[in-house]
This record gives C-alpha cells, sequence and structure tokens, in this order.
C-alpha cells in the first residue's frame, strides 16, 4: 500500500509541475500580447505625430514662401517709389535685401 502512496503522490507532483509550467507559458503570452498591442498603439501614436508634424514643416515652408514673396514685393515697391521721387539721388539709393 506504500508504493502506491508513493505513486500517487509523484503523479500530483507530476500533474501540479505541469500545470504550473502551462500557467506560466500562458501568463507570458498573454504578457506578449499586450506588450505587442502597447508597441502597436505606440506606433499608431508615433506615426499620427510624424504625419502632424510633416504638415506643420509644409505649412511652415508654405508661409515662409509667402513671407519672402511679400518681401520682394515690397522691395520692388521700395525701389519703384525711389526712382519715382525726385528728392532721391540714385547714389543715395539705399541697398535693401
Amino acid at each position: 500500500m506504500d508504493t502506491v502512496w508513493i505513486v500517487v503522490i509523484v503523479v500530483v507532483a507530476l500533474a501540479v509541475v505541469v500545470a504550473l509550467v502551462l500557467a506560466a507559458q500562458r501568463r507570458r503570452q498573454q504578457q506578449s500580447r499586450e506588450r505587442r498591442e502597447e508597441a502597436r498603439a505606440h506606433r499608431e501614436e508615433a506615426d499620427a505625430k510624424a504625419r502632424r508634424a510633416e504638415q506643420a514643416r509644409l505649412e511652415a515652408e508654405e508661409q515662409a514662401e509667402r513671407a519672402r514673396r511679400g518681401q520682394e514685393a515690397a522691395n520692388e515697391l521700395r525701389q519703384q517709389a525711389d526712382e519715382i521721387d525726385p528728392d532721391v539721388r540714385e547714389d543715395e539709393t539705399p541697398q535693401r535685401t
């Protein structure tokens, strides 16, 4: 009878060890799924921020181009005014850029 109990105890112990190993495996798999999901969310957020940054960069370039054209137009008008003004001599005309 003692041998039967030893065999039962060993079988139960093995079953407990197998159950613990399987539980640990499932926990690791669940953690991996959660980390993948978190990483996916971070990637989506990073992509969205990159799109917003690119849009802001393009808008800034467009604004800079409009400002450059406005400055050129102002300089042309200033030059025309200097050419028309009889009080401005050719050698006194300030150079503007």
